[in-house]
């Protein structure tokens, strides 16, 4: 019998198309990138183990890398990266970089003691066979971490633009990513065969003076949607709509609207001989209790300011 190809949810060239040109002015908008990276390099300085050979997955110019490498923790990174541009401006700061299809591994099994991921696995198509890959790509006793997008993420503009097209249009169309919720992540660490699986979940707040920055913010993120469908283009006259519902409905006293960034954490270990017994399928540690952040934005200003 076939095995049933995944769902091609996204266009992942048409997603490294978008990466490729937020590259000239990434330093802009990479704080939420910086972010996570920063809180993942405190992770791994956590452990007690030691590292020889990692991959950052997904590297963009080379954030995480360069922060995992300053924890002394691991010895050399190397990077996998769908945008060439991205690509050639990590290169250009010292990072070994790999142009990667978004769904494949071009890397050996067995390759790497640690397999890093900061806001990048959410526009894979076929999650559960790429950490199947991740898991096989880690020597025994070798680590994954990962951070991507969760469910949540944008529900304020998933909300608002939802209730736009449904009201001036016939019918509304998918404009926000679909992703996995915390507990579906804990059980797909599980099932690609990770042990002592960990997954849990922080909401970060940005706000904003408007929608419209927020979607300029996604445009410099690259993360604007690329769906492999296509679907129609948003009007002025439904993004104008839009903005007047996201302003009443999820705006602060102050007249600021709130976006939420929803990031799933992930954590297990390539098998090894000495590692405590797997447990039972479906109890992976799922934290439900969520760290709230909150990143202040303004019109004109650059992020991290």
């Amino acid at each position: 019998m076939a095995t049933q190809s995944p769902p091609q949810i996204f266009d992942t060239a048409r997603h490294a198309r978008f990466r490729s040109r937020a590259v000239q002015r990434w330093a802009e908008y990479d704080f939420l990138k910086a972010r996570v990276s920063s809180h993942m390099a405190e992770r791994l300085a956590d452990t007690s183990h030691n590292f020889k050979a990692g991959l950052d997955l997904g590297c963009h110019t080379g954030e995480l890398a360069r922060a995992l490498l300053a924890t002394g923790k691991i010895a050399e990174m190397q990077g996998a990266e769908v945008s060439p541009a991205m690509a050639v401006a990590a290169k250009a700061r010292g990072l070994d970089v790999t142009v990667w299809d978004g769904e494949t591994l071009p890397f050996e099994e067995r390759q790497f003691d640690l397999v890093a991921s900061a806001l990048s696995l959410h526009w894979v198509n076929d999650l559960p066979g790429s950490l199947i890959q991740l898991n096989r790509a880690l020597k025994p006793d070798g680590l994954f971490l990962g951070a991507y997008f969760g469910a949540g993420t944008l529900a304020e503009l998933r909300e608002s633009l939802m209730q736009a097209e449904t009201e001036l249009m016939d019918g509304a169309a998918p404009r926000v990513s679909p992703l996995p919720g915390l507990q579906d992540s804990a059980a797909l660490l599980q099932r690609a065969g990770f042990a002592l699986p960990v997954a849990d979940v922080e909401t970060i707040t940005v706000r904003y003076d408007t929608m419209f920055h927020l979607i300029e913010d996604l445009r410099g993120m690259g993360e604007q949607a690329a769906f492999a469908t296509g679907g129609r283009p948003l009007s002025r006259r439904v993004l104008a709509r839009a903005a007047e519902i996201y302003a009443s409905q999820f705006a602060d006293d102050d007249g600021r609207i709130r976006a939420s960034f929803v990031i799933t954490w992930l954590s297990g270990w390539a098998p090894a001989p000495n590692q405590p017994k797997p447990k039972r399928p479906g109890s992976a540690r799922a934290s439900l209790a969520e760290a709230v952040g909150s990143i202040e934005k303004s019109a004109g200003e650059k992020a991290g300011e």
